[in-house]
């Protein structure tokens, strides 16, 4: 059986704003000033999206901006606030969570070492598709969790991971970059099984663990930088 048909969880790797120069250009902004209050290097950014199969067909899961009111159509199956809960009223201040079955992944022609297989396991993949409807939906850009990040588009896949029983630790981003949002799934996810079942606080990662500590000043560097961009500073 070919990979296109055999049952599956693929991850891709996106750079940030791929196809759209403006969003491309303010992560580049973003990304310099996080990494110099940091005391680090610059990174490449990415947005995360998952393809998964299974007997039934081929579903695109991804969070991304509204675009209009038929996300019927794109198999939405929730829905969330970006920037802050008041702007969130207006449509082009939210975000859908999709399930799309035979969907696309806008772009994806410019996805970096991608697609990577996560697992032929059919009873993963579908596992992951019946946890989408139940993503944490916070604010975007926002650490509303207490994961010692913000939540976005890399939380959703990460979470997804995490929750189906997979490894979300154990994956590595392409060369040189970075996916901010990645360990706030992980963390939430973590936090999520440790309350399912107190024993499972024993192996959680150390990341998940300290997130419930106080923020470091990187953390509250980003929080300063997204009210600035946000104009709230």
């Amino acid at each position: 059986m070919t990979r296109e048909l055999r049952p599956g969880i693929d991850l891709y790797w996106l750079p940030l704003g791929a196809g759209g120069h403006s969003v491309r250009l303010n992560g580049r902004v973003f990304e310099a000033v996080a990494a110099r209050l940091e005391r680090r290097t610059s990174c490449a950014l990415y947005h995360s999206a998952l393809e998964v199969r299974v007997p039934e067909g081929r579903f695109v899961i991804e969070m991304a901006p509204i675009r209009d009111s038929n996300g019927a159509r794109r198999g939405v199956v929730a829905e969330g606030p970006v920037g802050s809960r008041w702007a969130g009223r207006f449509r082009i201040f939210r975000y859908e969570v999709r399930r799309w079955c035979d969907g696309v992944i806008p772009d994806v022609n410019e996805a970096v070492e991608s697609p990577r297989r996560l697992t032929d396991d059919a009873s993963l993949a579908q596992r992951v598709l019946d946890l989408v409807p139940d993503v944490p939906t916070p604010v975007w850009g926002r650490d509303e969790l207490d994961a010692g990040e913000m939540w976005n588009s890399n939380s959703l896949t990460s979470w997804l991971i995490a929750r189906s029983g997979l490894h979300g630790e154990s994956i590595h981003l392409p060369a040189g970059g970075r996916a901010p949002g990645w360990d706030a799934g992980l963390v939430v996810a973590h936090r999520q099984e440790a309350r399912a079942d107190p024993l499972a606080r024993e192996t959680l990662p150390t990341n998940a663990l300290a997130a419930t500590t106080s923020p470091t000043a990187a953390q509250e560097g980003r929080r300063v930088l997204l009210d600035v961009r946000l104009g709230k500073r």
